[in-house]
């Protein structure tokens, strides 16, 4: 399993690129764009085909799965702490029917005592980040915790056996694709080792 983080900041031809990964088979998208207010994510989801729509995940504005048909909502580490001690709450004005929900963590012990049932789990930094400075490493092993988690943090098309064998279930990737000169390419490799 690949899940693609958007760059935070838009990078050229980002939406070309994107639909060549959809073209291709990403069937994870991690829309987080943290400087975009809402009608500048429905300004951006508008530029997609909506055949790819029910591969996007939301990190901001939950609310747009109400307005288009996409694959499910996720929350940083310290949105799920705010509001998912009172999920019934948070998810009463939400359409997720048929919808994915998964979060962020930074410690497998926190992912591991989470009650609540994500449908994955992103976990980082598995190895030193590529897109960002002095974000180190750790070498998580998850081998013992059974949930699905998707590793991040360092991901190239040469160390994803190493994700395998620390009992990921896949990986997420933000640097290792955006940048890099040839993304398509590289997302191909990545995808051959899945299959």
């Amino acid at each position: 399993m690949i899940v693609l983080i958007a760059p935070e900041n838009d990078v050229p031809n980002e939406i070309d690129i994107l639909i060549r990964l959809f073209e291709e088979g990403l069937e994870y998208y991690h829309f987080r764009k943290p400087n975009k207010d809402y009608a500048a994510h429905c300004e951006y989801l508008h530029q997609i085909d909506k055949k790819y729509h029910n591969r996007i995940v939301v990190h901001y504005h939950h609310e747009l799965v109400n307005e288009f048909d996409l694959k499910g909502i996720h929350f940083q580490e310290q949105k799920r702490k705010d509001h998912i001690d009172n999920p019934s709450e948070y998810f009463t004005d939400l359409n997720m029917f048929g919808k994915t929900i998964s979060s962020s963590f930074h410690e497998p012990e926190d992912l591991e005592s989470c009650y609540f049932e994500f449908d994955y789990h992103l976990l980082s930094p598995v190895f030193s980040s590529i897109s960002k400075k002095g974000y180190e490493g750790r070498g998580f092993d998850v081998n013992h915790i059974n949930k699905t988690i998707i590793g991040m943090g360092g991901v190239t098309p040469d160390n994803l056996s190493k994700f395998t064998t620390l009992g990921f279930k896949g990986v997420g990737v933000l640097g290792g694709i955006w940048n890099v000169e040839n993304p398509v390419e590289v997302f191909k490799k990545m995808k051959a080792f899945f299959n």
